[in-house]
């Protein structure tokens, strides 16, 4: 059970995992010791599941952006966890959801070109033969981008 100590910490980790243990200290009310004692534990337990870099698709030469949502013929567990795995091991899918509703999955993908973007739905859509339909949606700005979850 989380106190309002590692509230506190989640809070600042969230923002910027880069803050020194005296930043943390002085913003939680505990001795640096405690505080890296407290982060150490939500990382043993998986509250904190990982420390990454935030990077700009853009600068790095991914000026497009799809939303893709992804339907499959059957929702049998092998074809589920087959697409799963081919979707962890592709690059161009930056985020991958399994969801409720109409569709079974939702891609967040981020290519250089169309021309990519159409490499990517030959190779990774229009050949698999367990996906009954696709549709495709154009990022026209990112609005909010974030991994920070609510914490109250």
């Amino acid at each position: 059970m989380l106190d309002a100590f590692d509230r506190k910490l989640l809070n600042l980790m969230q923002t910027d995992t880069r803050r020194t243990a005296h930043e943390l200290s002085e913003a939680v009310g505990l001795s640096p010791s405690a505080c890296l004692r407290r982060l150490n534990k939500l990382r043993e337990t998986g509250v904190i599941e990982a420390e990454i870099a935030v990077l700009s698709p853009a600068a790095l030469g991914h000026r497009l952006s799809m939303v893709v949502e992804v339907s499959l013929e059957r929702e049998r567990p092998d074809i589920m966890s087959d697409f799963k795995k081919a979707m962890r091991r592709t690059p161009e899918v930056i985020q991958c959801y399994y969801v409720t509703g109409e569709v079974d999955f939702i891609l967040i993908v981020a290519v250089q070109s169309m021309s990519d973007y159409e490499a990517f739905t030959n190779d990774f859509l229009f050949n698999n033969k367990n996906i009954k339909r696709f549709n495709t949606l154009v990022v026209m700005d990112r609005v909010k981008v974030g991994l920070a979850v609510p914490i109250e």
